[in-house]
């Protein structure tokens, strides 16, 4: 997810344990490429594309509709190191829609053969996609989207049965997993209102997919793979109380002190609104940071309000 899965927030979600597999943000092919022709590292690769040893396996995320740049910008990615290239047919953002990137090309299947085509034969790494359900509840593809990848020689496909039509509004509707599971013969990833792990249990179990892959509920609930795996094993699994909300948000805070990115502070109050799910008296903390300047003092102030909220807590006790 761009502004979301940058490296940091890698980092700190593979610390938390239990994800199998992670993508970078997803990725402009022409960014890439522009890189190569420059022989130097661009924004977009140093920004995008740069990812630790300890997140192996890795999945760089690419869109774009130009069959040529998309083949030598996953071959790009390879040569980088990543362990797979994945496509994404999925997202709704009106900006990468009208480039007829995204679910864009969902309304031209020809184009997606194309594209699978040629980046399927630019690299030795598995190759995979994400994709939506079709552009509208009247263009349903996904079972010949699906079919078509099969066939091109994809390793895998996520399969999120939103349309881009529908954006993140409504339910997802999970039958259309099942459809293309049924379909193909491939590994299916069902992804889609997954927000506990339970949630996660019930798609596997409705839709016979074969993982599950978790977006959104990962920003404000990084323990949620941990928690699946936990679950899985045992039936229970692990919630976080006020205390470990505040140890994530100060150490992912840090992290991104460190980093000096000029986005730093808006990263840092982005993720407040996230993080705080569940805190009590999260919504003073959120305005208290609507003025702040620097890390430095977010973090001060983060500090101080669960100093605070600590305090008050033993009092009521």
């Amino acid at each position: 997810m761009v502004g979301v899965t940058d490296t940091v927030f890698r980092r700190l979600i593979r610390s938390q344990g239990g994800c199998g597999l992670i993508m970078t943000e997803f990725t402009s092919s022409h960014g890439v490429v522009k890189s190569l022709r420059k022989h130097k590292p661009s924004k977009t690769e140093k920004r995008y594309l740069c990812f630790e040893p300890e997140e192996h396996p890795i999945s760089s995320q690419l869109f774009g509709s130009d069959p040529e740049v998309m083949a030598d910008a996953a071959r790009h990615c390879q040569d980088l190191g990543f362990d797979f290239v994945d496509i994404n047919f999925g997202c709704p953002v009106k900006k990468v829609v009208r480039c007829n990137g995204g679910s864009g090309c969902l309304r031209d299947l020809p184009l997606i053969a194309n594209i699978l085509t040629a980046v399927k034969s630019a690299i030795t790494i598995p190759l995979t996609m994400k994709f939506r359900a079709g552009w509208n509840d009247n263009e349903l593809v996904h079972v010949q989207v699906a079919k078509m990848a099969e066939d091109i020689g994809l390793s895998a496909l996520a399969l999120h049965p939103r349309t881009r039509e529908q954006g993140y509004a409504g339910k997802a509707d999970w039958t259309r997993i099942a459809e293309v599971k049924a379909a193909v013969k491939i590994p299916v990833i069902g992804n889609g209102d997954i927000i506990t792990p339970e949630d996660a249990v019930r798609m596997i179990e409705l839709t016979n997919c074969d993982a599950v892959m978790i977006g959104r509920a990962a920003s404000y609930n990084p323990w949620i793979f941990r928690q699946i795996t936990e679950y899985l094993a045992t039936g229970t699994y692990w919630k976080p109380e006020q205390e470990d909300r505040y140890a994530i948000m100060k150490r992912y805070f840090t992290m991104l002190e460190e980093t000096q990115w000029p986005e730093a502070v808006g990263k840092m109050k982005q993720f407040t609104s996230y993080f705080t799910h569940g805190v009590r008296n999260g919504s003073r903390l959120r305005a208290s940071l609507y003025q702040k300047q620097t890390p430095r003092e977010i973090l001060d102030e983060v500090d101080r309000f669960f100093e605070t909220e600590a305090e008050l807590e033993l009092t009521a006790a």
